[in-house]
């Protein structure tokens, strides 16, 4: 997967935990954060890989 995919991946994953935060249950909330977090790590794969070369 390449630097592009990656971020694109990452921006979904954010928004999509974003949106889970704003729910009144707890456990959403929770899966949320975790969804959250997994797009930034995603976002900085990606940045790496540009960086690197998708050779990583």
């Amino acid at each position: 997967m390449g630097e592009l995919t990656e971020k694109v991946k990452g921006n979904i994953n954010e928004a999509i935990g974003k949106g889970k935060q704003k729910s009144d249950d707890a456990d959403t909330k929770a899966e949320g954060v975790k969804q959250e977090l997994k797009g930034k790590a995603q976002q900085l794969k990606g940045e790496v890989q540009g960086k690197l070369g998708d050779d990583i």
